[in-house]
């Protein structure tokens, strides 16, 4: 079963911040969508918890240079 997870991120500064880490978590195993937001510094994560995980998640976006928290 799917989960949604929401994440703070911040480093963002414009559209291409966001459409990066968007890029990049959809190339994680089990994430079947993404959206992230600069103006509310989120990024909403739908997983297949038995493919990925919240640290992954968190660990692709600090990978790319931003710092990013669940909050969800």
């Amino acid at each position: 079963m799917a989960t949604t997870h929401v994440f703070e991120v911040s480093g963002m500064h414009c559209g291409s911040c966001a459409l990066l880490i968007d890029d990049a978590l959809e190339d994680l195993p089990g994430v079947l969508s993404t959206q992230t937001a600069v103006k509310q510094g989120r990024a909403t994560v739908v997983l297949d918890p038995s493919r990925s995980s919240p640290d992954d998640v968190v660990r692709a976006i600090e990978e790319l240079g931003y710092q990013a928290s669940l909050m969800s």
